[in-house]
């Protein structure tokens, strides 16, 4: 590049052109700030010492004049050489950060995405193109509820408006368990963090983790969580057996003899046993009071108080119940709906019980259908006129008989072969001390809803993420 400067600018100064004289320079000017902005300092310089020979050489310069332009020439050249110099390393620095962040972003595990405001997306990392299917070159210019699965894809816009106009921040800093959706139509949990870009033009940068796994091996913990629990409550039975037996034993005892000996007495006729009489039946009523209260006093060591309540978000103590509960939804065929209501969002609960709870009646709704051809669940909350929340999932099963029904949250009561009759039980019991009631009736559509309700709380301390 300084060969073809000094080449350029030497056959520019030929005898008769225009930039004879001090226009001589120009050209070198020129060519100073190519050499330097594409070789660096070092070229720009010799550029410039090359110029201050040939131009006096070839245009005869002499005198004030061009000494005058001579040194204007050298510091101009200068100047740009810097200039040029300096411009050149920072792209180059720029390049290399570019590529060590690319380098990074390759790669890092979980998956980044990055929107514009109107949630068009600008970048796709490799890992999401592992995780969702897609190629960037396939996705870039697409709207990122393209990734999402309903009924986040269709409200997803709404968000992005809603924050445009009022600023107000409900996803932006927090982490939060949604639902994905792959290329192939697949549906998995994941957990995703947005941050948001300064700037007059904001940009919106997503990092996506993939749970499957993590909540697979979660499942396979539970699994044997469950079966130790098994284990222990048939332990914790047969003691209980042992222990009753134990204390009910006396005074079931001193019952029966006493009413043995009142009988015997009522045989025999006289007058004169009716006060041993009352007096017997009046102790074996005491007995008998007694068993009660021991049983009493037994059932209230066993039960667990009440959790750690909080005001809570019911739509997102859903999603994210809804995140666990559906995995293998897509696979299944199973058809998801939701039918939130954000004025039902405040509610005062422990949050891992109602969603133990949920999570119970959408897997019982899951193998419900699985031998049905249609298969739909629908998931929906509301606010009564009494201000209670009502939450209902809703299945296209086979459906209860009436029977079944009112003994389905009985202990032990169960409509799976390999089912235990805890689960609905236990729900019951959770649903109960939190002061609302639980409840199955048949669905209009086919199959059975299960709705359970909530007190009312005050609305203040509550969000509608």
């Amino acid at each position: 590049m300084t060969a073809l400067a000094v080449a350029l600018a030497v056959a520019l100064n030929v005898e008769g052109s225009i930039f004879a004289g001090q226009a001589g320079y120009l050209p070198f000017v020129a060519c100073v700030v190519l050499a330097s902005a594409f070789g660096g300092f070092l070229p720009g310089v010799i550029v410039v010492g090359l110029g201050a020979i040939a131009v006096p050489v070839l245009s005869g310069l002499g005198g004030m004049s061009g000494g005058v332009a001579l040194v204007v020439y050298i510091a101009v050249g200068f100047g740009i050489a810097f200039w040029g110099g300096s411009a050149l390393k920072a792209r180059r620095t720029a390049a290399t950060t570019q590529q060590h962040l690319q380098s990074i972003l390759d790669t890092v595990p979980d998956a980044m995405i990055v929107i514009d405001r109107n949630g068009i997306m600008r970048s796709f990392s490799t890992a999401a193109e592992r995780l969702f299917g897609w190629s960037a070159s396939e996705v870039i210019g697409r709207n990122v509820s393209t990734l999402m699965p309903q009924p986040y894809r269709d409200a997803h816009n709404s968000y992005l408006e809603r924050y445009a106009r009022t600023k107000e921040r409900r996803i932006i800093g927090i982490g939060r368990i949604i639902v994905g959706l792959r290329k192939n139509g697949t549906t998995f949990p994941m957990e995703l963090h947005v941050g948001e870009t300064g700037g007059a033009v904001p940009f919106f940068t997503g990092f996506v983790r993939d749970l499957t796994e993590r909540q697979q091996v979660e499942a396979r913990l539970q699994d044997l969580q469950s079966e130790l629990v098994h284990v222990s409550r048939l332990m914790a039975v047969g003691e209980m057996a042992s222990m009753l037996a134990h204390e009910l034993n006396q005074p079931l005892s001193a019952v029966a003899n006493l009413l043995t000996g009142s009988r015997r007495l009522l045989e025999r006729g006289r007058a004169e046993d009716e006060p041993k009489i009352r007096d017997a039946l009046q102790k074996a009523a005491q007995q008998a009071l007694r068993a009660g209260d021991i049983i009493h006093r037994m059932r209230s060591f066993v039960s667990r108080g009440d959790g750690e309540r909080s005001i809570e978000n019911l739509s997102k103590v859903v999603e994210e119940a809804a995140a666990l509960g559906l995995v293998g939804a897509k696979e299944r065929h199973v058809e998801v709906g939701f039918d939130l209501d954000v004025e039902a969002n405040a509610i005062f609960v422990d949050k891992v019980q109602i969603q133990q709870v949920l999570l119970n009646l959408i897997r019982n709704a899951m193998e419900a259908m699985q031998d049905t051809p249609r298969r739909k669940l629908s998931i929906a909350t509301a606010r009564r006129d009494d201000e209670f929340v009502v939450v209902s999932v809703a299945d296209t099963g086979s459906g209860l008989a009436e029977e079944i029904r009112e003994k389905l949250f009985q202990p032990f009561m169960t409509t799976k072969p390999q089912g235990m009759g805890v689960g609905l039980s236990i729900s019951r019991s959770i649903v109960d001390a939190h002061g609302g009631r639980i409840w199955a009736e048949a669905n209009a559509g086919g199959g059975t809803v299960f709705r359970f309700t909530l007190p009312p709380v005050p609305t203040e301390g509550a969000t509608d993420d």
